[in-house]
C-alpha cells in the first residue's frame, strides 16, 4: 500500500504510545465497554491480547480508545477507498465541432457521433466555428444547434444553451438520466 494512502487513513488515528491522554475510555475487539483507566493499564491490556489501542475519539473527555489489529484495520479501510474509486463514474466531455455551411451528411455524421458519446455517458460540446464574415449570420448557428438538439432529444439534455463566445458558438449536451 502507497504511504499516501497509509497517511490518509490514519492521519487522525493515534496509535499504542502515539496516545497522550493519562486516562482512557477503553473499548474491547467486540465492542464492550471495560471503562475508563490509565493509559498504563489499557496499553498493558491490549498488548496481553496482541492488539494495537487506536485513539478513535481524540476530542472526547476522557478520549475513546479502542482495542483492535491497526494492521487489518489500514487494510480493510485502503479496501473501502479502492472500491469507491472503482464504482465513480467519470464524465468526459466530447467536442463536435461544426461549420455554418455544413452539408446535410456531414451534419448527420456528426450527429451519429453525438449520439454515440451521449449513450456511453459523456458530455458533449457543440462548437459552431465561423471564419471570416460568417459570423454576421449567427441565426445559422443557432439553428443547427436547435436542430442537433433536437435530433438527439431522446437521449441528451441541453446543459447549457447555444452562446456566442468569440468566434463559436459553444452548446453542452449532457445525457438523460
Amino acid at each position: 500500500m502507497p504511504w499516501q494512502e497509509v497517511k490518509k487513513i490514519t492521519k487522525n488515528l493515534f496509535v499504542n504510545e502515539q496516545i497522550r491522554a493519562r486516562e482512557v475510555l477503553v473499548i474491547d475487539a467486540e465492542g464492550n465497554r471495560l471503562g475508563v483507566m490509565p493509559l498504563a493499564d489499557a496499553l498493558d491490556q491490549a498488548r496481553q491480547k496482541r492488539l494495537d489501542l487506536v485513539n478513535v475519539a481524540p476530542q472526547a473527555r476522557p478520549p475513546v480508545c479502542r482495542m483492535m489489529d491497526f494492521g487489518k484495520y489500514k487494510y480493510e479501510q485502503s479496501k473501502k477507498e479502492r472500491e469507491a474509486r472503482k464504482k465513480q463514474k467519470v464524465i468526459n466531455i466530447k467536442e463536435v465541432k461544426l461549420r455554418p455551411k455544413i452539408e446535410q451528411h456531414d451534419f448527420e455524421v456528426k450527429a451519429r457521433n453525438s449520439r454515440r458519446f451521449l449513450e456511453s455517458g459523456d458530455k458533449v460540446k457543440v462548437t459552431v466555428m465561423f471564419r471570416g464574415r460568417e459570423l454576421a449570420h449567427p441565426e445559422i448557428a443557432y439553428g443547427l444547434c436547435r436542430q442537433l438538439a433536437e435530433d438527439l432529444d431522446d437521449c441528451a439534455v441541453v446543459e447549457r444553451k447555444a452562446r456566442l463566445e468569440g468566434r463559436n458558438m459553444t452548446m453542452i449536451l449532457s445525457p438523460k438520466v
